[in-house]
């Protein structure tokens, strides 16, 4: 890319970064309550991510084949107990992860 393609593509995509920061202040001012569609997705839509998540990570794990699968029913049961006990979901998904990690490198 030369010099005036990369300025050009920088000022695109800070326009467009402002814009999708802009727009739900836009399209849903202080004033106004928020729809009611639009709370359900919110409460909605972030269980749906990680449902889907779930089902992304365990869609290649060989269950009949090396660890069965260990390392990955332990790092999603360490996410959800930490999440019962502290009700934290970064510090569930870092425990989570962390466990998994760790057992991935150990069951070799």
């Amino acid at each position: 890319m030369t010099s005036q393609q990369q300025i050009i593509t920088i000022v695109i995509l800070a326009v467009i970064t402002f814009m999708t920061r802009a727009l739900p202040f836009i399209v849903f001012p202080a004033g106004k309550p928020t729809p009611k569609y639009i709370q359900y997705l919110g409460k909605a839509l972030p269980l749906a991510v990680f449902g889907m998540l779930v089902v992304y990570c365990l869609k290649d794990v060989q269950w009949l084949e090396g660890s069965h699968g260990i390392p990955e029913i332990l790092g999603i049961a360490a996410v959800v107990l930490m999440h019962l006990w502290r009700r934290q979901l970064f510090l569930s998904m870092a425990v989570g992860t962390a466990v998994y990690m760790i057992l991935i490198r150990v069951m070799v």
